[in-house]
């Protein structure tokens, strides 16, 4: 009888896989993840309470490992057949960002485990990005972007017997999982050598660097992978400290006791030395898009809670649009704590307000004489009879990836897209709707009232 591998498992060796080459490749992203340890230690150490919430929860075991990674493709192809390599590692398309408004010619979704027993196992996920070639302005320069992305392909033929193997029998033995790991990395890995004369990178580069980047090489190199931090703010300093570039401010909502959302920062894209093809000529020139990237992770907010953040967060970028964040970052910084301020800094007020998910808990020593329904959950919780464990928010904000994004591209690109969004052809060229995050949420808060009248 087969015995497949289990999902889980296959994205947690792919995640080691994909750390274990970009530590190679960028040996930056090393030291960083060196000093991310350090302050995670440091944390450990002195917060004996917060260890033992992280080992309650299955955060603690799951704290050194590689929580996202992102990649930009160039064609519809591309994308339908990134979702069924990660269909395989039990990783599934999860909302839809459109990167236009902020001058970002791309529109993205990100691939993810989405139950809490696979989340636990291994949460990695994969900021995936595809390039709107109607957005290239130049016609001639469209076209020719069009016919270079044409004639490329990603994938190795054997990574893609793997992908209809998986798809026919329903699994993949170890083997199989094995070489498809082995396989798929190679789609990541970094070309020093370009697919196009400098001529052209330099057209494409003018147009938007992430054009370039995008359509310039072989393969769709990850830019970024991403671990996670337990004191983002202490990392931003140590990087300083260190003489890793980082980039000016950490982007999401302020410091707080009760993490909302997500906050990240990044040390800032490398300039790498590539080769540019020309017939037989090898003409040097370098190339700037990878970096190393820091997240720390709160609680998913409810649409009302996150209507509200999107408000508050428009005030703060409106009225801090002309600080210069490289020199007056606590500006920046004192602004948004005093919008933010709005939104209670509390667990208990945070669920009262119908702002934030969490998950119901018996307290101990409680006993339960009654259905739990969600509406009488917040007068349960008041009376001491439930707790509330917070559920980890797991995807992305647009307007914080769009900072990272401007960080690491030298800040001079075009300031916005004029063009409509346009889920419907993205969801058209990944062949599937992507999930909807809020419903996600909802169902694991859902799910917890269940087990609770279960048990009573």
């Amino acid at each position: 009888m087969s015995q497949f591998v289990c999902k889980d498992e296959i994205r947690l060796k792919f995640s080691q896989a994909m750390s274990d080459m970009y530590q190679t490749e960028v040996p930056l992203f090393g030291d960083l993840l060196k000093l991310v340890n350090d302050v995670n230690g440091k944390v450990l150490e002195e917060d004996p309470e917060l260890k033992q919430k992280l080992q309650e929860t299955g955060e603690l075991e799951r704290l050194e490992q590689t929580r996202h990674g992102a990649i930009r493709i160039g064609k519809k192809e591309e994308l339908h057949t990134m979702r069924r390599i990660f269909a395989v590692m039990g990783m599934y398309p999860v909302a839809y960002y459109d990167l236009a408004p902020a001058g970002i010619p791309v529109h993205s979704t990100a691939f993810r485990p989405i139950d809490p027993e696979s989340l636990i196992k291994c949460p990695f996920r994969v900021f995936c990005s595809l390039l709107r070639l109607e957005l290239i302005e130049d016609a001639d320069l469209r076209k020719q972007a069009e016919e270079i992305l044409a004639k490329r392909n990603i994938f190795s033929p054997r990574a893609i017997e793997l992908v209809e193997k998986f798809e026919k029998d329903g699994g993949l033995e170890q083997a199989d999982a094995d070489e498809f790991v082995k396989e798929v990395l190679e789609t990541f890995r970094w070309q020093s050598e370009a697919a196009v004369s400098k001529e052209t990178y330099d057209a494409l580069h003018n147009q938007h660097r992430l054009i370039a980047d995008i359509v310039a090489f072989k393969v769709p190199h990850i830019n970024h992978l991403t671990p996670r931090a337990l004191d983002i703010d202490a990392v931003q300093r140590g990087m300083f400290e260190r003489g890793i570039p980082a980039k000016d401010i950490i982007e999401g909502p302020p410091r707080r006791k009760c993490l909302i959302l997500l906050r990240q920062t990044s040390f800032k894209a490398l300039n790498e030395d590539v080769q540019f093809v020309y017939g037989e000529e090898r003409v040097p020139g370098s190339h700037t898009a990878r970096f190393g990237e820091i997240e720390k992770r709160g609680v998913a907010l409810t649409p009302k809670g996150r209507k509200l953040y999107d408000e508050l967060l428009a005030k703060v970028l409106d009225e801090t649009a002309n600080v210069d964040m490289s020199k007056d970052a606590e500006s920046y910084y004192a602004v948004l704590k005093k919008y933010f301020d709005e939104i209670p800094d509390c667990y208990d007020q945070l669920h009262e307000q119908g702002l934030a998910y969490f998950r119901y808990k018996l307290a101990d020593d409680a006993t339960l004489d009654k259905e739990v329904t969600e509406n009488n959950a917040s007068e349960l919780v008041a009376s001491g009879v439930l707790k509330l464990e917070p559920i980890t928010y797991e995807d992305f904000l647009p307007v914080s990836a769009a900072g990272i994004f401007r960080s690491n591209l030298g800040g001079a690109e075009k300031r916005e897209y004029d063009e409509a969004s346009n889920r419907a052809l993205f969801e058209q060229n990944l062949g599937e709707s992507v999930l909807d995050p809020f419903e996600i949420y909802s169902k694991i808060q859902k799910d917890s009232i269940d087990a609770l009248n279960k048990k009573a």
